[in-house]
């Protein structure tokens, strides 16, 4: 293996600088992986074979135009799918969240040629259905993005349709941070995209799909929403799919 400690060692306090995040490892099927570490894998002359796509860092994506806002800037296919069945359960652990990001947590899912989402990038497509969203307790304090505040939490948890079609699916879950709305209109996206095999299930291919960009306008109400006020939130995108 060839590294780089010196280049490694300067980009290792970035985290601590920026003080933002992404999904650092999940659970899926049983089965412990690591995802993606935008810190080191890109220093490893062969890098680690991922089901996370890629991401250029914990910071985030801001336009609600762009194609970042799918899976982040940059983001690449992965070479391997975690393998998981219909109606499980996976863990996503972030790396600790900041308290001053508050917002709301949405899961969506895409489904992959038969051929594997290894070499397959949506683009424009609409492609993507919600199948998991979280936004603010009434006018509380207390946020969808709250519990992954808590150093040693237990993660944030999704549910795969159980009647979902078997095949591969792509994967897009993100934060949405809201603090910016306090200084200038709008909000901070934290994306990332992670790749499945599932087994069993049913035959549903969902409808109504969306795409990214496109699901998301710079003036909803969710983007724009002040989280310094106590007034109730409104979830961007669209209807949460169920079975």
């Amino acid at each position: 293996m060839k590294f780089l400690p010196t280049v490694l060692g300067a980009a290792s306090f970035l985290p601590l600088a920026w003080a933002h995040g992404y999904v650092d490892n999940a659970t899926i099927g049983g089965q412990f992986y690591q995802f993606y570490q935008p810190y080191s894998d890109p220093y490893y002359s062969t890098p680690p074979q991922r089901v996370s796509r890629s991401i250029p860092g914990n910071g985030p994506v801001q336009d609600v135009t762009s194609i970042d806002l799918q899976c982040n800037t940059g983001a690449a296919p992965a070479p391997l799918h975690a393998t998981a069945a219909a109606g499980s359960t996976v863990t996503l652990h972030w790396t600790l969240w900041p308290d001053s990001h508050v917002g709301p947590v949405i899961t969506y899912m895409a489904r992959c040629p038969d051929t594997g989402c290894q070499n397959w990038i949506p683009g424009t497509a609409a492609v993507w259905f919600k199948i998991k969203e979280g936004g603010r307790t009434g006018t509380s304090n207390t946020w969808a993005d709250s519990p992954l505040m808590v150093p040693g939490n237990a993660g944030y948890t999704y549910t795969i349709p159980s009647c979902l079609k078997k095949g591969y699916y792509l994967v897009r879950h993100e934060i949405v941070a809201l603090h910016a709305s306090y200084t200038y209109p709008g909000a901070q996206f934290y994306p990332g995209c992670h790749q499945l095999s599932i087994t069993g299930g049913g035959s549903t291919t969902p409808t109504g799909l969306v795409s990214f960009p496109g699901a998301y306008k710079a003036t909803d109400p969710g983007i724009t929403y002040d989280a310094y006020k106590a007034t109730t939130y409104t979830i961007p995108g669209p209807k949460t799919f169920t079975c």
